[in-house]
């Protein structure tokens, strides 16, 4: 085993190591993998770098601003006004719907864009329904991932194995070639998912709760009335003076003689005037001058205790792409971004209330505003945030509709009948929705997934480092030597069920770059056809359903589902084992060895 081999194998090691930790976000670590491979000598820096004008590189990033194309001109929102209707029939008839048309979307565009959109329209439909949320939002997700694997644009995976093999100069995929065995594994999911998955999902959320009940402000609210001899009777608010370094924020002030609240920093305080307050009860007493406060004796809080006036309740979401993962609530200032108070924060499955501070933000964590109405419009423009509870949305460009559409269907139809690469088809496509208006340049900027861009960039030359250094060549001839006599079906099986495993622990994208140089070089060994082998590691890599973290549009619903980490792995672990089943069955079926 030469140092090189050495190298690159301890290379992998330690990133599963730091994508599974998350010590460091998945793009980073692999830019440091990358980084390393260019300072030992094992890559060129030219060959370091290649990620970055690799093909699925450049079309991923295309295909981002399609998607939001779509978004930006209502196509989206309009299906959800379809699902909505439906809604108001049949639980039944609505999830069949929900799980078809995200399929077929997703199908087409970024399977994240069409999660983003329906999660606030299913909030609403599951009011009508009187059913928990909960019920929707998992056959929401597990259909977006199904339908993402039905053609080459579906999913970035689809993309980059189509890429590895243009480079390997093996046969590349054309647009509908995912489509038979696609259709067949998402069908499997809604039927698994009507038979047995949506009754096993609990109903976190009854009919009757509100905001405030669910995450549970009970005892996190308060109202405080200002004695006679209050040292700040006379003044206006000053927050920072009256909470001091307590983990408290003043929500409202309640003059005497009305239930109206004044604005917070126009009006003087006096005597009798009450402070609603957000912070435990054991904070209120710390606070300064308590002999001069008066604790109103406790309630059932409900939202319309909190949105009177011009304030209301919102829950957001952190979106794949926010530029705030790793922050903490108070480094973005809520209150002078969005005359915002983050009144609770949702965080891997945990409801947190006191020192929330102390948590550093995470993709899909779900937090809980009291929020000016003022400045609504301006969080949900933020794309920052995906809004769970306000169906409240920006202005679309309905107008521009049909040229969104037909953009679409020219990148599609022009990349399935060969007239260009895909890579042409999608960049000639953005490009259009550009100069159309369909949005403007901002628009497409923020909209790329520039995470996703630099995961590629970075892990793609680990890929060039397992081949260059012959370390793909060893794993593979390990795995042959243990499966290879039962044949090529069943290595196919045992490369599926790894790169199944391992995509629920990494990303998809990093588990499919990692696994497609071992089983070009395993099929060449076996003397056989690498085609089948590519189409199971793709298929593998996207269908991920047994964690919260292993697919971004599982990680979105992880938190306004209220979910714990265990229904995943009770749901889909069952799922995947159906799923790989069938794909070691019928992939030599439809692509002969």
């Amino acid at each position: 085993m030469t140092i090189e081999i050495i190298i690159v194998l301890a290379l992998i090691i330690l990133a599963i190591l730091l994508f599974s930790s998350e010590l460091f976000s998945f793009e980073i670590t692999a830019v440091i993998v990358t980084g390393i491979l260019m300072a030992s000598g094992i890559l060129t820096i030219s060959q370091g770098l290649s990620g970055f004008s690799n093909q699925a590189t450049i079309t991923i990033g295309a295909m981002f601003v399609l998607s939001e194309g779509l978004r930006q001109t209502g196509v989206l929102r309009a299906l959800g006004t379809v699902l909505t209707y439906v809604g108001k029939i049949n639980f039944w008839i609505a999830v069949i719907t929900l799980m078809v048309l995200t399929g077929i979307v997703s199908s087409f565009i970024n399977n994240t864009a069409t999660v983003a959109i329906f999660i606030p329209v299913i909030m609403g439909v599951a009011k009508k329904l009187k059913t928990s949320p909960s019920k929707l939002l998992i056959p929401l997700s597990f259909a977006s991932i199904a339908g993402g694997v039905c053609t080459l644009i579906g999913t970035s995976t689809n993309i980059l194995i189509n890429s590895i093999a243009s480079k390997h100069e093996l046969q590349t995929f054309t647009m509908f070639d995912f489509l038979p065995l696609g259709i067949i594994f998402l069908v499997i999911v809604i039927i698994y998912l009507l038979a047995y998955g949506i009754k096993k999902t609990p109903s976190y959320v009854t009919k009757d709760q509100d905001l405030t009940t669910q995450f549970d402000m009970d005892n996190y609210i308060s109202d405080v009335k200002l004695k006679d001899g209050y040292f700040n009777i006379g003044k206006k608010l000053k927050e920072n003076k009256v909470r001091g370094n307590l983990d408290l924020d003043i929500l409202r002030i309640f003059k005497r003689d009305t239930s109206e609240s004044a604005q917070r920093s126009q009006s003087d305080l006096e005597e009798g005037d009450v402070l609603r307050i957000r912070g435990h009860s054991d904070e209120i007493n710390k606070m300064e001058d308590k002999n001069n406060l008066t604790m109103e004796p406790p309630r059932k809080w409900k939202d319309e205790d909190l949105i009177k006036g011009r304030d209301t309740l919102m829950e957001v979401t952190l979106s794949p792409n926010s530029n705030w993962t790793g922050k903490k609530i108070d480094d973005l200032d809520f209150q002078e971004r969005f005359d915002a108070t983050v009144l609770a924060l949702r965080h891997q499955g945990e409801c947190i209330r006191d020192n929330m501070n102390d948590v550093k933000l995470a993709e899909g964590d779900s937090l809980l505003l009291s929020i000016n109405k003022d400045h609504v419009p301006t969080i949900i423009r933020d794309p920052n945030f995906l809004v769970v509870s306000k169906k409240e949305l920006p202005k679309y460009k309905t107008d521009k509709i049909i040229i969104a559409v037909s953009i679409l269907a020219a990148v599609v139809l022009t990349a399935a009948f060969n007239i260009f690469p895909i890579v042409v088809s999608a960049l000639l496509g953005s490009i259009l929705m550009i100069i159309t208006g369909c949005l403007n340049t901002e628009q497409a900027y923020e909209a790329i997934n520039w995470k996703v861009i630099f995961l590629l960039a970075g892990i793609l030359p680990l890929g060039l480092a397992l081949e260059k250094s012959r370390a793909a060549a060893l794993i593979s001839d390990g795995l042959i030597s243990l499966l290879g006599s039962a044949g090529p079906e069943v290595v196919l099986a045992g490369f599926f069920f790894l790169t199944m495993i391992m995509t629920n622990v990494i990303s998809n994208q990093a588990s499919a770059a990692l696994f497609a140089p071992i089983v070009i070089h395993s099929a060449s060994t076996l003397g056989v056809s690498p085609r089948p082998f590519l189409f199971a590691i793709t298929y593998a890599a996207s269908l991920s359903f047994i964690t919260p973290v292993g697919y971004q549009t599982n990680t979105m619903i992880y938190n306004p589902g209220r979910y714990k980490f265990s229904d995943f792995v009770k749901i889909g672990t069952p799922l995947s084992l159906i799923i790989w089943i069938i794909a070691a069955i019928l992939i030599p079926v439809f692509w002969h060895f």
